[in-house]
């Protein structure tokens, strides 16, 4: 079990060294905790409706970039009903400047790709209200579950900024018209519409979300490790190619992932009928 306790980074069971680094004084926004290798990221600043503030953002960052063999899985979560409310205006004022607001965006543009590049599957568990930049966290993870009682929406042209980065993997996960609607109007979608559009995966009672969490993450710790690396990274891949081309180096891949030590061994468990020992080697 590896814990870090919010307000501190306190390492309660170092893995791999020095996890992570924390200005003095200043309290963390985040909880983290791993076991079974699974990673727990929890957005923890209720207080500002778990802004995406810069802080927010180095802290998120680093606690999914950490390296670890055994890790197979990250769920990213939230405190109160707010899973996250965006960008935290009060940073995007003048008298920040130009030079912060850049700074700002290029931290979430590191985090959004960081999620989609990472090895392992990133689960989204949202209970309550996404917002800009918050469905945008959550558009960028590679799974999303949610509870009824959750909505989605890209509000930023309320207040004056249109939201053209939460925007980008928005129009990557739903159809040209909701995008549009959502964007262009501000309203929220319900779960149940944002499961209709693509925009999370499943969408379950509130009492049920844990287990329905807990499910997804069972089904991928049942499986290569390796093997899913690979295949999240070409499953993105594929999406900006055209389609003979990802044909052709798809069927590379297969051949590729059929020779490796984890194809052979799933494919004679198959065969035998047992369950397979997986190497997790790349192999």
């Amino acid at each position: 079990m590896i814990a870090f306790q919010s307000r501190a980074w306190k390492v309660v069971k170092p893995l791999m060294g020095r996890l992570f680094s924390q200005t003095p004084g200043r309290n963390s926004l985040i909880e983290v905790f791993q076991e079974n290798g699974v990673r727990s990221v929890t957005l923890a600043d209720t207080r500002t409706r778990n802004s995406l503030s810069l802080q927010m953002l180095r802290e998120l960052q680093e606690a999914v970039s950490v390296e670890d063999p055994s890790l197979r899985c990250i769920i990213l979560q939230a405190q109160g009903k707010v899973f996250s409310g965006g960008h935290n205006l009060k940073e995007l004022t003048g008298r920040e400047g130009r030079s912060h607001h850049q700074t700002v965006f290029n931290e979430c543009t590191h985090l959004m790709l960081t999620l989609q590049r990472l090895p392992v599957p990133v689960v989204a568990k949202v209970n309550g209200v996404a917002a800009a930049a918050g469905c945008q966290l959550v558009a960028s993870c590679d799974i999303a579950i949610a509870s009824q009682g959750s909505s989605f929406s890209t509000p930023g042209a309320n207040v004056g900024i249109f939201c053209s980065t939460p925007g980008i993997p928005l129009v990557r996960c739903v159809p040209r018209k909701v995008s549009a609607h959502m964007l262009l109007t501000g309203l929220s979608i319900t779960a149940e519409e944002a499961l209709r559009a693509g925009l999370v995966s499943k969408v379950v009672p509130e009492e049920e979300l844990d287990s329905e969490v807990q499910k997804a993450v069972d089904a991928i710790l049942h499986k290569s490790r390796s093997v899913i690396a690979l295949g999240k990274k070409f499953m993105y891949k594929q999406m900006e190619m055209g389609i003979e081309d990802a044909y052709r180096e798809g069927g590379n891949l297969m051949v590729h992932n059929i020779n490796m030590m984890d194809g052979q061994e799933g494919i004679n468990s198959f065969i035998k009928k047992c369950s397979p020992s997986w190497t997790h080697s790349d192999n």
